[in-house]
């Protein structure tokens, strides 16, 4: 089998690690990967899974210059057919680390949006790294999108003259029957970060619980605006009410909530709202990136005002209109599929 030498700059299981759990748990058609990251939890759970795995220094916390070294170490040991990329600093690194390798790359892009000052302190930021995406667009053979509307903001802001493929995140669907009647725990499932919205949701439970006095909401996750959050619960008299707990198992949680509520400013392909339909959860969320490419028209919302929002929890919580996966949705093989095309077309 021909290999594929995936670099991931992250070392939790969470967000693209998820990604990169599913593909190698399914394997990629034709294909070997070895997996290169920084030493930590998703290493360890891959090679639970019994994968092979390389601990690569080229986290956010490793100076640019080794992590290219190490990098362009490791390609000229393994020699793989490609090399995939996934997040912006291993793309910028593979670009660096494999010149004069003769290596095809790849990327995978999990998230652009179309404000560049939403995930970007300021502007000047954000126009260095937009050019230093374009720069690196120029080495890479292939680039993988995760929804029409990434591939859409891969061709506005980069102008990549390579090709740019859309490969949904797969799912594999399982039996899911829940009804609407009793159904009162909300949940928010994200990091705690201003782009998530979630002083809206507050403001819209706020509102929903004029109609449902006995619903709750679970805001699960960490990050930044814990301390934020925790303040305007209390001030809008929603402290018990709301909880707190900080980071959960996603499963568990979806398990046992009825609605899951997404406002973000921003979202490529969600796993959260992919694994709510799944298991029958009610949905409110923006129609924002991918969003509409996932959810029907009346799951869709913008996060203000809060009495629209609080109305379509309402009916999310009360009514059997409950959303599915879109019919023609990939699953896991079937995105391991598409990705082993791509690698057919940059190696031949």
């Amino acid at each position: 089998m021909r290999r594929a030498l995936w670099v991931i700059p992250v070392a939790e299981v969470a967000g693209v690690a998820r990604h990169v759990l599913d593909a190698t748990r399914a394997g990629i058609p034709g294909w070997a990967i070895t997996v290169a990251a920084p030493d930590g939890p998703l290493l360890h759970a891959l090679q639970a899974d019994g994968h092979d795995t390389r601990s690569l220094p080229v986290s956010t916390a490793t100076e640019t210059v080794p992590a290219v070294r190490a990098l362009r170490s490791l390609l000229r040991t393994e020699r793989p057919d490609v090399a995939h990329s996934h997040l912006a600093r291993a793309d910028i690194l593979l670009a660096m680390a494999s010149v004069g390798t003769g290596v095809p790359l790849v990327s995978t892009e999990h998230g652009i949006a179309a404000d560049p000052l939403l995930y970007n302190p300021n502007r000047t930021v954000a126009t260095v790294k937009r050019l230093a995406h374009r720069a690196r667009c120029t080495r890479f053979s292939s680039i993988i999108a995760v929804s029409e509307s990434t591939r859409d903001q891969v061709l506005h802001q980069w102008h990549p003259r390579c090709p740019v493929t859309v490969i949904h995140n797969g799912i594999d669907r399982v039996p899911a029957s829940r009804s609407a009647s009793g159904a009162r725990r909300f949940l928010t499932l994200s990091r705690l970060a201003p782009e998530k919205n979630l002083p809206a949701v507050l403001e819209a439970f706020s509102a929903a619980r004029a109609e449902l006095p006995d619903a709750t909401l679970t805001v699960a996750g960490t990050g930044s605006q814990l301390n934020l959050l925790l303040e305007t619960a209390a001030a809008i008299g929603l402290s018990d009410s709301v909880k707190f707990p900080g980071h959960v198992d996603a499963a568990d949680a979806l398990a046992h909530h009825d609605v899951l509520v997404q406002l973000s400013a921003w979202e490529n392909c969600s796993y959260a709202l992919l694994d709510a339909l799944n298991a029958g959860l009610g949905v409110v969320a923006t129609p924002v990136g991918g969003n509409p490419e996932i959810l029907p028209p009346f799951c869709l919302t913008p996060p203000a005002p809060g009495d629209r929002v609080a109305e379509a929890m309402i009916r999310q919580a009360t009514e059997d209109n409950r959303p599915a996966l879109p019919p023609l949705w990939p699953s896991v093989a079937d995105m391991t599929a598409g990705i082993a095309r791509v690698y057919e077309k940059v190696t031949t």
